[in-house]
């Protein structure tokens, strides 16, 4: 039966990872696979918006008979409650985990696992979860209504500072004296219990943070507007000490740590070709294999007389690429050179390669600092990302709010036919600065 149980696991797991949910994150202890950590990405338009939520999942020997325990990390030391059904102990409510009551047909099953317990947690983070609570489903009243507006402006706030802000400052050594943060008798600064300097999703964290640093700006104007600084949580009916969220309100100082952390992440990534350069003359093993790899990847596009692509090494360098891409006839970025910078970490592929578009390119799939969104088949061969860089910046992907990393550009590209028409004026108005700025 025990292991039977754990062929389930690792089975779950494995399906995890290997998915292309963009919501979901997955790790395990090694050593016991019914240790589990898992994070979730705060769905957009909602307060939780690309909030780094993490869990701590421990399975049992029963397993899959019974549901496995699970424990909610970001609370900030305990002291944070994000949600009616997400504790600040810890605690997740949901019926299907039998921590709570719910109808016949919702308990847990053994037809359920692990995926479907993180998508139900991550059903919880609504655009309204005031309504979560028991009793305040379809409250109608004006304070209803008001404590709903200030519920969610709150978890706003503390969606950027706790589940984004503090563990990036942790794990990028940057100190932050935040008035909004408590601190111990020593006057330390708090740190999440969840967060760890081996944190397991340090790269994802970083990655997803340059692709969402726009809407996090724009959460915060938008915070600036409807609240004043300093003006004190509301604390809500369900809320009681020990289990609420306090605090007040300090966009200006959100907006100042959001912009320490983006320097420091890009501060680390141009270090990554200083730290590359000194693994090659070390002869490093990862030196060799990038340098062999973009050879390959040379070889491929000469015989394939693929022209709309041109390849080479920053001064030798296998941990830093330039990639020049001419943009195909017959389509929105015809005329167009983009000079694009691929830079791989000495940790490949455990740190997967950061993609900035130099040149200026008005794109949904690229932020306003560069950052290139995009999904390679293979994370660990560098074949697959350059195919998938190609692919972002030609292909028209489903919607998902998730990919869209220029607030603007995505406004008007999934918008109305005239936003289209518009969004396609600025592309190749920014196609055709390209081509300019190649030449100058």
């Amino acid at each position: 039966m025990a292991n039977q149980s754990i062929l389930r696991i690792s089975r779950e797991i494995k399906q995890l990872q290997s998915c292309t949910d963009l919501s979901l994150a997955i790790s395990c202890d090694d050593e016991d696979l019914r240790k589990v950590r898992a994070l979730i990405l705060g769905p957009p338009e909602t307060p939780y918006q690309f909030g780094f939520f993490e869990f701590s999942i421990t399975f049992g020997t029963d397993y899959p008979a019974g549901p496995p325990v699970v424990q909610a990390l970001t609370t900030n030391q305990g002291q944070c409650r994000f949600n009616p059904n997400i504790y600040a102990c810890g605690k997740v409510c949901l019926s299907i985990l039998g921590t709570w009551r719910g109808n016949r047909g919702e308990e847990w099953s053994s037809a359920q696992g692990l995926e479907s317990i993180l998508i139900s947690i991550q059903s919880l983070m609504s655009s309204n979860p005031y309504e979560n609570e028991p009793g305040y489903e379809s409250t109608a009243s004006r304070q209803d209504k008001e404590d709903m507006t200030a519920y969610a402006a709150k978890i706003r706030h503390e969606s950027i500072r706790i589940s984004v802000i503090e563990p990036l400052e942790f794990l990028l050594g940057i100190k932050a004296n935040s008035t909004a943060n408590p601190t111990d008798q020593e006057g330390n600064q708090d740190v999440d219990e969840g967060i760890c300097i081996t944190d397991v999703f340090a790269d994802l964290r970083k990655r997803r943070f340059l692709w969402y640093y726009d809407c996090y700006m724009q959460s915060i104007t938008q915070g600036e507007s409807e609240v004043t600084r300093k003006h004190k949580f509301t604390r809500m009916p369900f809320e009681h000490p020990g289990n609420s969220m306090d605090g007040h309100f300090d966009y200006p100082k959100l907006r100042s740590r959001l912009n320490q952390v983006k320097d420091a992440i890009i501060f680390e990534t141009n270090d990554w070709a200083v730290q590359g350069k000194a693994a090659q003359e070390q002869e490093a093993g990862i030196a060799a294999n990038l340098k062999r790899q973009h050879e390959q990847i040379v070889e491929k596009y000469k015989k394939h007389k693929n022209f709309t692509v041109d390849f080479n090494m920053v001064d030798d360098n296998p941990f830093l690429w330039q990639l020049t891409y001419f943009g195909r006839p017959m389509t929105h970025l015809d005329g167009g050179i983009f000079n694009i910078k691929i830079h791989l970490s000495p940790s490949f592929p455990e740190d997967q390669p950061r993609v900035f578009v130099e040149s200026p390119l008005f794109h949904y799939r690229v932020a306003k600092c560069g950052i290139l969104c995009y999904f390679p088949a293979r994370t660990d061969d560098m074949r697959c990302h350059v195919d998938a860089i190609v692919a972002a910046l030609e292909e028209e992907s489903p919607y998902d709010p998730r990919t869209n990393v220029h607030p603007e550009a995505s406004k008007l590209f999934w918008g109305s036919p005239d936003d289209r028409k518009q969004y396609n004026r600025q592309l190749r108005r920014s196609v055709e600065r390209s081509a300019e700025c190649a030449y100058e």
